[in-house]
């Protein structure tokens, strides 16, 4: 097996075209269908139910840019935060979210990595504060590391993370060992 390092390159999210991925991050609704010999119980996909997409910016730009193939009836919000390289802590440079968001909204929080989970939580606060339930959230991300994990189940019961894959440590600088290095940079090659 050949060894490619990717550690200076860019990376490219494709989310594949498959049905099931489709089915997986959309809302359903229950319903019956006749089969050929009985009356089954199933889940749809329910295309009356807008989901609103919500980018971590910079870096949840490239997972919302294919959001629309997969789900068409979209609205997205755009949300700027960056960590600080000392603390660790989040902090909101752009907030593009509504006052209030419509009851029931079903929301999905775009971030390719989280590490200590401090920028998804204070999203995540951000999107109570307008009415949005732990039931109504998903978060969608690329790698995980378990102190996200851990934070975002004690914090919010119910809530469903989507990840890729779970790295097993961070390191001292919190970053997810052995990752993908800044997924903004390297996925918009700046």
């Amino acid at each position: 097996m050949e060894n490619h390092a990717l550690s200076d390159e860019r990376i490219q999210v494709i989310v594949p075209a498959h049905p099931l991925i489709k089915h997986w991050i959309s809302p359903t609704i229950t319903g019956e269908v006749q089969t050929p010999v009985g009356v089954a119980t199933a889940e749809f996909i329910d295309p009356s139910d807008p989901v609103m997409i919500i980018p971590i910016l910079r870096a949840g730009l490239a997972l919302a840019e294919h959001a629309s193939t997969i789900l068409p009836a979209t609205r997205t919000y755009h949300l700027g935060m960056r960590r600080d390289e000392t603390t660790l802590q989040p902090s909101v440079y752009l907030n593009k979210l509504p006052d209030k968001f419509p009851e029931g909204s079903r929301v999905i929080v775009m971030d390719p990595m989280l590490a200590t989970g401090g920028t998804i939580v204070a999203a995540i606060d951000l999107l109570k504060d307008r009415g949005v339930e732990n039931k109504q959230v998903k978060v969608i991300s690329a790698v995980a590391a378990p102190p996200a994990l851990e934070k975002l189940s004690k914090k919010f019961p119910g809530l469903h993370v989507y990840a890729g894959m779970v790295d097993p440590v961070l390191n001292e600088k919190g970053f997810i060992v052995p990752g993908l290095g800044d997924a903004g940079d390297r996925s918009f090659g700046t």
